[in-house]
Protein backbone atom coordinates (compact mmCIF):
# COMPACT_ATOMS: atom_id res chain seq x y z
CA UNK A 1 0.00 0.00 0.00
CA UNK A 2 1.35 3.65 -0.74
CA UNK A 3 2.31 5.23 2.10
CA UNK A 4 -0.01 7.92 3.42
CA UNK A 5 2.90 10.33 4.14
CA UNK A 6 6.37 10.85 2.33
CA UNK A 7 9.29 12.77 2.69
CA UNK A 8 7.62 14.71 -0.18
CA UNK A 9 5.20 15.73 2.59
CA UNK A 10 7.84 17.58 4.83
CA UNK A 11 9.33 20.15 2.51
CA UNK A 12 11.30 21.95 2.48
CA UNK A 13 12.78 19.22 4.07
CA UNK A 14 12.53 16.34 2.21
CA UNK A 15 15.71 14.94 2.18
CA UNK A 16 16.13 15.43 5.65
CA UNK A 17 12.64 13.83 6.43
CA UNK A 18 13.45 10.96 4.32
CA UNK A 19 16.64 10.06 6.54
CA UNK A 20 14.17 10.73 9.79
CA UNK A 21 11.25 9.06 8.80
CA UNK A 22 11.85 5.82 9.35
CA UNK A 23 12.71 6.83 12.88
CA UNK A 24 9.72 8.86 14.01
CA UNK A 25 7.48 7.07 15.51
CA UNK A 26 6.81 3.30 16.75
CA UNK A 27 3.73 1.38 18.47
CA UNK A 28 0.06 2.20 17.43
CA UNK A 29 -0.64 5.20 18.91
CA UNK A 30 -3.45 7.03 15.96
CA UNK A 31 -2.50 10.56 18.24
CA UNK A 32 0.95 10.48 17.85
CA UNK A 33 1.62 8.88 14.46
CA UNK A 34 3.37 10.35 11.46
CA UNK A 35 -0.39 12.59 10.46
CA UNK A 36 0.60 14.16 14.01
CA UNK A 37 4.19 14.26 13.03
CA UNK A 38 3.16 16.41 9.80
CA UNK A 39 0.50 18.49 11.87
CA UNK A 40 3.46 19.82 14.33
CA UNK A 41 5.72 19.90 11.10
CA UNK A 42 3.70 22.85 9.46
CA UNK A 43 2.75 24.77 12.87
CA UNK A 44 6.38 24.78 13.12
CA UNK A 45 6.93 26.23 10.04
CA UNK A 46 4.03 29.05 10.41
CA UNK A 47 5.92 29.58 14.01
CA UNK A 48 9.07 29.28 12.69
CA UNK A 49 8.33 32.11 9.57
CA UNK A 50 7.51 34.46 11.87
CA UNK A 51 10.19 33.55 14.86
CA UNK A 52 13.71 32.93 12.41
CA UNK A 53 15.94 30.44 14.21
CA UNK A 54 17.81 27.38 13.08
CA UNK A 55 14.91 25.35 10.60
CA UNK A 56 17.26 22.39 10.34
CA UNK A 57 17.45 21.87 14.32
CA UNK A 58 13.68 22.74 14.62
CA UNK A 59 12.71 20.42 11.58
CA UNK A 60 14.94 17.16 12.70
CA UNK A 61 13.81 18.11 16.31
CA UNK A 62 9.98 17.87 15.27
CA UNK A 63 10.49 14.70 13.14
CA UNK A 64 11.93 12.80 15.92
CA UNK A 65 9.69 14.34 19.19
CA UNK A 66 7.87 10.92 19.40
CA UNK A 67 10.55 8.36 18.20
CA UNK A 68 9.81 6.70 21.39
CA UNK A 69 6.11 5.66 22.28
CA UNK A 70 5.03 5.70 25.93
CA UNK A 71 1.38 5.57 26.37
CA UNK A 72 -0.56 7.97 28.36
CA UNK A 73 -1.43 6.21 31.37
CA UNK A 74 2.49 4.25 31.68
CA UNK A 75 4.03 5.38 34.90
CA UNK A 76 6.59 5.93 32.22
CA UNK A 77 5.52 8.52 30.58
CA UNK A 78 7.02 11.38 32.39
CA UNK A 79 10.21 10.25 31.01
CA UNK A 80 9.31 9.92 27.42
CA UNK A 81 10.72 12.94 26.07
CA UNK A 82 13.97 12.35 27.59
CA UNK A 83 13.88 8.90 25.99
CA UNK A 84 12.85 10.38 22.63
CA UNK A 85 16.15 12.91 22.97
CA UNK A 86 18.61 10.26 24.12
CA UNK A 87 17.20 7.70 20.76
CA UNK A 88 17.43 10.74 18.28
CA UNK A 89 20.73 11.64 19.56
CA UNK A 90 22.08 7.90 18.09
CA UNK A 91 19.90 8.43 15.01
CA UNK A 92 21.77 11.63 14.57
CA UNK A 93 25.37 10.75 15.81
CA UNK A 94 25.03 7.65 12.87
CA UNK A 95 23.84 10.32 10.09
CA UNK A 96 27.36 12.21 11.25
CA UNK A 97 26.06 15.03 12.56
CA UNK A 98 28.16 17.54 14.56
CA UNK A 99 27.80 16.93 18.66
CA UNK A 100 26.97 20.79 19.51
CA UNK A 101 23.74 20.18 16.49
CA UNK A 102 22.53 16.89 18.23
CA UNK A 103 22.40 18.48 21.57
CA UNK A 104 20.55 20.97 20.02
CA UNK A 105 18.02 18.77 18.92
CA UNK A 106 18.03 16.80 21.79
CA UNK A 107 17.07 19.77 24.63
CA UNK A 108 14.53 20.36 21.83
CA UNK A 109 13.02 16.69 22.23
CA UNK A 110 13.48 16.54 25.82
CA UNK A 111 11.87 20.00 27.10
CA UNK A 112 8.57 19.78 24.36
CA UNK A 113 6.73 17.56 26.78
CA UNK A 114 3.85 18.92 29.52
CA UNK A 115 4.88 15.93 31.63
CA UNK A 116 8.66 16.39 31.63
CA UNK A 117 7.97 19.82 32.76
CA UNK A 118 11.36 21.56 31.81
CA UNK A 119 11.96 24.46 30.64
CA UNK A 120 13.04 25.17 27.19
CA UNK A 121 15.78 27.65 26.14
CA UNK A 122 16.87 27.78 22.76
CA UNK A 123 14.53 29.29 20.41
CA UNK A 124 14.04 26.22 18.41
CA UNK A 125 13.39 23.98 21.95
CA UNK A 126 10.35 26.56 22.16
CA UNK A 127 9.04 26.82 18.98
CA UNK A 128 8.87 22.80 19.26
CA UNK A 129 7.10 22.96 22.44
CA UNK A 130 4.44 25.61 21.07
CA UNK A 131 4.27 23.49 17.88
CA UNK A 132 3.44 20.37 19.55
CA UNK A 133 1.26 21.98 22.00
CA UNK A 134 -1.02 23.39 18.97
CA UNK A 135 -2.20 20.48 18.56
CA UNK A 136 -3.42 19.21 21.64
CA UNK A 137 -5.72 22.51 21.96
CA UNK A 138 -8.73 23.29 19.01
CA UNK A 139 -10.84 20.76 17.54
CA UNK A 140 -7.83 17.86 17.15
CA UNK A 141 -6.88 18.07 20.50
CA UNK A 142 -10.64 17.42 21.42
CA UNK A 143 -10.46 14.21 18.62
CA UNK A 144 -6.87 12.99 20.32
CA UNK A 145 -8.18 13.67 23.77
CA UNK A 146 -11.31 11.31 23.23
CA UNK A 147 -9.03 9.23 20.79
CA UNK A 148 -6.82 8.91 23.91
CA UNK A 149 -9.85 8.08 26.83
CA UNK A 150 -10.93 5.48 24.45
CA UNK A 151 -7.41 3.41 24.55
CA UNK A 152 -7.12 3.91 28.41
CA UNK A 153 -10.70 2.94 28.96
CA UNK A 154 -11.91 5.88 30.31
CA UNK A 155 -15.57 7.38 30.28
CA UNK A 156 -16.83 10.08 28.85
CA UNK A 157 -17.50 12.09 31.60
CA UNK A 158 -18.52 11.89 35.66
CA UNK A 159 -22.69 11.59 35.28
CA UNK A 160 -22.82 12.79 39.05
CA UNK A 161 -20.83 15.74 39.10
CA UNK A 162 -19.32 16.29 35.27
CA UNK A 163 -18.00 19.71 36.17
CA UNK A 164 -16.07 18.48 38.87
CA UNK A 165 -17.63 20.90 41.19
CA UNK A 166 -17.15 18.26 44.58
CA UNK A 167 -14.83 16.05 43.74
CA UNK A 168 -10.94 16.21 42.50
CA UNK A 169 -10.44 15.95 38.41
CA UNK A 170 -9.62 12.75 37.18
CA UNK A 171 -8.64 12.82 33.57
CA UNK A 172 -7.71 9.01 34.10
CA UNK A 173 -11.32 7.84 34.47
CA UNK A 174 -12.83 10.61 32.19
CA UNK A 175 -12.09 12.23 29.23
CA UNK A 176 -14.14 15.57 29.87
CA UNK A 177 -11.58 16.35 33.14
CA UNK A 178 -8.85 16.41 30.37
CA UNK A 179 -9.86 19.88 29.71
CA UNK A 180 -9.27 21.66 32.96
CA UNK A 181 -6.81 19.44 34.10
CA UNK A 182 -4.52 20.06 31.23
CA UNK A 183 -6.05 21.29 28.04
CA UNK A 184 -7.10 24.80 28.98
CA UNK A 185 -4.27 25.73 30.68
CA UNK A 186 -1.90 24.98 27.63
CA UNK A 187 -2.68 28.78 26.02
CA UNK A 188 -0.99 30.57 28.89
CA UNK A 189 2.07 28.56 28.50
CA UNK A 190 3.82 29.14 24.77
CA UNK A 191 6.73 30.67 24.45
CA UNK A 192 6.68 32.56 21.22
CA UNK A 193 4.62 35.47 20.20
CA UNK A 194 3.34 33.67 17.10
CA UNK A 195 2.94 30.17 19.05
CA UNK A 196 0.38 32.47 21.22
CA UNK A 197 -1.14 34.32 18.62
CA UNK A 198 -1.88 30.53 17.00
CA UNK A 199 -2.56 29.27 19.89
CA UNK A 200 -5.79 32.31 21.00
CA UNK A 201 -8.01 31.15 18.39
CA UNK A 202 -7.58 27.11 18.99
CA UNK A 203 -8.40 27.97 22.74
CA UNK A 204 -11.39 29.66 22.29
CA UNK A 205 -12.51 26.36 19.79
CA UNK A 206 -11.54 24.54 23.04
CA UNK A 207 -14.07 26.32 25.41
CA UNK A 208 -16.32 26.50 22.69
CA UNK A 209 -16.42 23.23 22.44
CA UNK A 210 -16.80 22.40 26.56
CA UNK A 211 -19.77 24.92 26.78
CA UNK A 212 -21.88 22.81 23.98
CA UNK A 213 -21.00 19.67 25.72
CA UNK A 214 -21.68 20.99 29.09
CA UNK A 215 -24.80 21.89 27.41
CA UNK A 216 -25.78 18.73 25.81
CA UNK A 217 -25.26 16.49 28.67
Amino acid sequence: MTALLTAADFGPHEALAARLLPHATEGDDGSHDLAHIHRVFRNALKIQAGEGGDAEILAAAVLLHDCVAVEKSSPLRSQASRLAAEKASGILAELGWPKERIEAVAHAILTHSFSANIKPETLEAKMLQDADRLDAIGMVGVARCFYIAGRMGSGLYHPGDPGAENRPLDDRSFAIDHFPAKLLKLSDGFQTETGRKLAEERHERLTLFLSLFRDEI
